[in-house]
């Protein structure tokens, strides 16, 4: 059976490749696995049938044959244990690129999507200007640790890999503010993921739907 996985029929990233299901489509691509996509509108996320597979109404999920998955993260990493090329043969590189993985989402990305989150749904509160500093200083914290570690390397363990592709996946979430910026090896880090040809066939897919969707 070919693996399916769903995504925002009309993504509120506006094609910029933020959804996650951008890093499933990533992941598949560099192995070249074959997929198929359900997109799902807003309020389909939140009905019986996709909640029993994505229990709190999001995306992606991850369908092959009878397994039934959610998590990008979850996904990537199965994905990448399933099929040769997002993961090193040894062992212990093996472990260290799932260390990496996890660091991207349980480290680097939490402080991030706080940040945003506090610009949409916290502007117009009395405490938004003393709290938006702290949040930034933690994310810095984090870039200026990262950036340390990366060094002048072009990836974060040897070749690239699945720990790669989830950390350049987060560090994006940064492109539209001057974070990133302030520290030139992981902006070069992104280019180099965003310069792979598996990224760019998923980012043009991903970006394919919203522009359909637009037309409508």
């Amino acid at each position: 059976m070919t693996i399916t996985i769903t995504a925002f029929e009309c993504s509120p990233d506006r094609g910029r490749g933020m959804a996650r299901d951008m890093r499933v489509r990533w992941a598949l691509e560099e192995i070249e696995q074959p997929y198929e996509v359900r997109l799902v509108s807003f309020e389909a996320m939140k009905q019986p049938a996709h909640l029993e597979l994505q229990p709190f109404g999001q995306i992606p999920t991850y369908e092959d044959g009878d397994l039934a998955i959610f998590e990008s993260g979850a996904i990537v990493l199965h994905i990448a244990q399933q099929f040769p090329g997002l993961l090193p043969a040894d062992q212990n590189g093996r472990a260290r690129a799932i260390a990496w993985l996890f660091a991207a989402v349980s480290t680097i990305e939490p402080p991030i999507v706080e940040r945003e989150a506090t610009g949409f749904l916290e502007r117009n509160e009395t405490w938004y200007e003393q709290r938006l500093p702290l949040l930034t200083g933690r994310i810095r914290k984090r870039l200026a640790e990262l950036s340390r570690r990366l060094g002048t390397a072009d990836w974060l363990d040897g070749d690239f890999s699945a720990g790669d592709l989830q950390m350049i996946s987060v560090l994006q979430r940064l492109k539209s503010s001057i974070l990133l910026d302030e520290f030139p090896n992981l902006a070069a880090y992104v280019a180099r993921g965003e310069a792979r040809p598996a990224y760019k066939r998923a980012f043009d897919a991903q970006l394919a739907v919203f522009l359909a969707s637009s037309q409508r």
